[in-house]
């Protein structure tokens, strides 16, 4: 479905700027009058890590006029894997000051304002007002809720993507579109408490090249509504599967005008919750006691600062590629937060496997 471009079209580039973007002057349908809405624009970019990184560097080649960048975090050298606009110096700097540089390096007529604040509920619709549209790039449904809120109460349109592991979905949610266009929310994906407690990337991992190419995507989505272009994903969400290079799409609709045969959703990405039984750390010792094997996921690097006495190491990557190696038939699954453990134990549950998982992980039982 296709909307109108969102934003007019300022005056004459430069003659600097057009023949830095020469190249989108010549995309049919885009034009001179496409970049000129590209250099009248004001996007806000809400996180400046895996999924803000290559946004910024897109938008920012794509000659978008404003872009704010709203992230009150530092850099940490474990950043740089997937967090492209950093750079080893960068590390105990302001990420926003990151976007600053990264962007002025592609395109010195693009301004970045940048609010380094962590947005909540008080202050999301202050950090988000008199933007043309926002692209959230946030790591916690918390924050995505309240980017989401904010949004519908100011009528914006939101670029929306979440990924985890080796998965992604990509959306665009707005409701106040124009006229003839179906108002979709995130609630309409996602109502509320359906998505608690999802693992951070810190706990499951993040591909983070997958980073790029659905930062890409977000990216597009938002030049695609500023111009006016194409049909941007309105009542389409785009499920990503690295692992197998494949990509499809799940229809939504408002879930007040939904129908009851309507498909289901897709989970948030990453690792589903098993049926794996939780114990205690009292149980966990009754059980290793009776003969049950402990079995701890976690990283070489993680086990070396100290593991459970009698604790069989296994890193759920050696697991799940060679899941007969655990020769046992009582498991108890340990990991630093019970995310890893609980896939492990469902792997091994389906191996017929007596298999359950150390609740909450080591972390919720150090002393």
């Amino acid at each position: 479905m296709t909307v109108p471009p969102l934003v007019a079209p300022t005056g004459p580039l430069s003659d600097r700027e057009r023949e830095r973007t020469a190249r989108h002057a010549v995309l049919a349908g885009l034009g001179d009058a496409g970049q000129r809405r590209l250099a009248a624009a004001r996007v806000a970019v809400v996180g400046a890590g895996g999924l803000g990184s290559p946004v910024i560097l897109a938008l920012a080649a794509a000659g978008v006029g404003t872009i704010t960048v709203i992230d009150d975090d530092e850099v940490e050298y474990a950043n740089l894997q997937r967090q492209v606009i950093h750079r080893v110096d960068d590390v105990g700097s302001p990420k926003v000051a990151s976007a600053v540089r990264a962007a002025a390096a592609l395109s010195p007529e693009t301004r970045i304002e940048t609010r380094r604040e962590r947005l909540d509920a008080d202050n999301a619709s202050r950090l988000l007002a008199g933007s043309d549209l926002v692209i959230d790039g946030t790591d916690t449904f918390e924050t995505r809720t309240v980017v989401a809120a904010a949004c519908a109460a100011l009528g914006l349109p939101l670029v929306w993507g979440v990924i985890q592991e080796f998965h992604a979905q990509v959306t665009v949610f707005w409701t106040a579109p124009p006229d003839g266009v179906p108002a979709i929310g995130l609630d309409d994906l996602y109502p509320a408490g359906s998505a608690d407690d999802l693992p951070t990337c810190a706990e499951v991992g993040v591909l983070g090249s997958l980073c790029m190419t659905v930062g890409g995507m977000l990216a597009t989505e938002a030049i695609k509504l500023i111009t006016g272009v194409g049909e941007p994903l309105l009542g389409r969400l785009l499920v990503v599967d690295a692992l197998t290079g494949t990509q499809h799409e799940v229809p939504l609709r408002a879930a007040s005008s939904a129908a009851l045969t309507a498909p289901v959703p897709p989970p948030p990405p990453g690792p589903r919750r098993t049926a794996a039984p939780e114990i205690d750390l009292e149980q966990l010792r009754a059980q290793q006691s009776a003969g049950a094997v402990v079995l701890d996921v976690r990283e070489p690097h993680e086990t070396a600062t100290g593991v459970l006495p009698g604790s069989v190491l296994l890193p759920l990557g050696e697991l799940l590629a060679a899941p007969d190696r655990v020769d046992a038939d009582r498991v108890v699954v340990v990991c630093a937060h019970g995310i890893r453990a609980r896939r492990a134990a469902d792997v091994l549950r389906g191996r017929g496997v007596a298999a359950s998982v150390l609740a909450g992980g080591l972390a919720r039982w150090q002393s």
